[in-house]
C-alpha cells in the first residue's frame, strides 16, 4: 500500500562533518593492520547512531569509489530509517583521499555538485533541496555544503597555502551562491583563528559572501587551554601507529555558516547553543577522548569510539528548516522502525520513524498468534526511540506488531536471549 505522509510542522536536519583518517586507503602508515574497515567500522556506526545526521560530510575517504559505497552501506546498516544516498564520485586533483557527501533521501535530494577548486585537493559543492510540500510549484528551501580538506602543516607556506584553497572557493561560490544557505565545512587545518585563509572567510570583499563562526570561538586555539571545549584533534596522546598524537590541542574541523541561515532568511536557520565537536567535555586538553576523568558529555561506549575510529572528533550542528515534508512513502519494515540490537536480552530497544505525531501500539505476539502484552507510547515526528521491558518473557521468537493513529501497521520479528 501506498501512503502519503506529511509533516505538518517545520522540520530540523542534523549536519555531521568528519574527518574519517584515512577510510578504505591503505598507506605505509595507515594500513590494515592499524586502521582497517574491519576495526573502524563498528565505531564508526556506534557514532552514527548516537548523532543521527541527514547531513553526513566526509574528508580522507580513498579515492576507490567501491570504499564509497561501501560508507553507504554502514550508514543504511546504522541508520535505517534515513534511506541514505551519496553524491558522485569526483577527484580532479587525483589525491589519494577525498570528500564525500551522504544525504536523507526522505528529506534531501541533491540537486547539483561541482569541484570549486582543485589547488592540492578538490574542495566539492553540494547543493541539496529539502523534498517539501510545495516542491511541484517551483518553491523549497535549497542548502549548500562546501567540503573542504586543506593543506596540513604549521608553516607559512602552508598557510599560504589553505588561504589560496579558501579564497579559490569563496570566488567559486561568489559566482553561484551569493544569496543562499551555504555551509562551508571540512578539515581546515587551521591553528590559528588569525589565520590569514580564516580571516578571508569572515571578511571577504564581497560582504554577502562572508562566513560566521556558529560558536564565536576565534582565536588562538593551538595548544591553548582556554579553548579546551572546542578543540577537535587529537583524540590519541600517543602517536605513530596511523593517528597524530600529542592529546586535545587544535581545532582543525569546522561548520562555517552564510548570513542566511545565521538570520533565517532562507528557510533555514542555525538553531542556537546545538554546534558541537561530539564528546568534547572540555577537559581533554593535552589528553585522550575516552581516558580519565570519565567523558561527562558522552558515554564510555562512545568515547571508546570516538578514540578508535580517527584522530579527529566529528563536529555536528541542527538546522532548522521552515518548511513542510511532504513524502510519498512505502512504508516496508526496514523503512518504518526497527529493533536495535536484534537478537535482545531484557530490554527491547525500538528504532521508530514517524511523520505524524500521535499514539503507537505496541503489541509483543507469540509464534502461535497469542498477544502477550500491548504498550501505548506517545511519539511525536521525526526518528525517536523507545524501550520495551522484557524481563517477564522466556527466550525465543516472538513479533512486534506497531500500529499508529493512522492505522499503519508494522510487525517485526524479534528474538528474546
Amino acid at each position: 500500500m501506498l501512503w502519503w505522509a506529511s509533516l505538518y510542522a517545520q522540520d530540523t536536519l542534523t549536519i555531521m562533518q568528519y574527518n574519517l583518517l584515512y577510510y578504505g586507503q591503505v598507506t605505509g602508515f595507515c594500513n590494515n593492520s592499524n586502521n582497517s574497515l574491519e576495526m573502524k567500522d563498528p565505531y564508526l556506526q556506534t557514532i552514527l547512531r548516537e548523532l543521527r545526521p541527514d547531513v553526513f560530510t566526509v574528508n580522507e575517504l580513498s579515492k576507490n569509489e567501491a570504499i564509497h559505497d561501501h560508507l553507504l552501506e554502514k550508514l543504511g546498516e546504522a541508520l535505517p530509517s534515513k534511506s541514505f544516498q551519496r553524491a558522485a564520485s569526483s577527484n580532479i586533483s587525483n589525491s589519494t583521499i577525498v570528500n564525500m557527501l551522504y544525504y536523507n533521501s526522505r528529506k534531501l535530494s541533491l540537486k547539483a555538485q561541482y569541484t570549486a577548486q582543485t589547488y592540492i585537493r578538490d574542495i566539492d559543492v553540494y547543493e541539496l533541496y529539502y523534498n517539501s510540500d510545495d516542491l511541484s510549484y517551483g518553491d523549497t528551501a535549497f542548502l549548500v555544503c562546501a567540503v573542504c580538506h586543506l593543506k596540513a602543516g604549521q608553516g607559512t607556506s602552508e598557510a599560504n597555502t589553505r588561504k589560496i584553497m579558501v579564497e579559490n572557493t569563496l570566488r567559486f561560490l561568489e559566482t553561484r551562491y551569493e544569496h543562499s544557505n551555504v555551509l562551508f565545512m571540512g578539515d581546515f587545518n587551521f591553528y590559528t583563528g588569525f589565520e590569514q585563509g580564516f580571516q578571508l572567510m569572515l571578511n571577504y570583499e564581497n560582504p554577502n559572501m562572508r562566513f560566521f563562526d556558529p560558536i564565536g570561538q576565534i582565536g588562538d586555539w593551538n595548544n591553548n587551554s582556554f579553548y579546551a571545549t572546542i578543540h577537535t584533534q587529537s583524540t590519541n596522546v600517543a602517536g605513530g601507529n596511523c593517528k597524530a598524537g600529542g592529546g586535545m590541542d587544535d581545532r582543525f574541523d569546522l561548520i562555517m555558516i552564510s548570513d542566511e541561515i545565521r538570520f533565517g532568511t532562507k528557510d533555514m536557520r542555525y538553531i542556537q547553543e546545538t554546534y558541537k565537536a561530539i564528546g568534547q567535555d572540555g577537559q581533554r586538553f593535552k589528553a585522550t577522548i575516552n581516558g580519565m576523568p570519565q567523558n561527562a558529555v558522552v558515554s564510555q561506549e562512545m568515547a571508546d569510539a570516538l578514540f578508535y575510529m580517527s584522530d579527529h572528533l566529528p563536529v555536528s550542528m541542527q538546522i532548522y528548516v521552515d518548511k513542510t515534508l511532504d513524502l510519498p512513502v512505502y512504508y516496508s519494515p526496514s523503512l518504518l522502525a526497527s529493533i536495535i540490537p536484534n537478537p535482545v536480552q531484557h530490554k527491547a530497544v525500538v528504532e521508530y520513524d514517524g511523520y505524524v505525531s500521535g499514539k503507537v501500539q505496541v503489541s509483543v505476539f507469540d509464534l502461535s498468534g497469542n498477544k502477550l502484552f500491548t504498550q501505548l507510547v506517545y511519539l511525536d515526528t521525526g526518528t525517536q526511540r523507545f524501550e520495551l521491558d522484557l524481563y517477564h518473557l522466556r527466550p525465543g521468537f516472538y513479533f512486534l506488531q506497531l500500529t499508529d493513529d493512522t492505522k499503519r501497521t508494522q510487525t517485526l520479528k524479534l528474538i528474546k536471549l
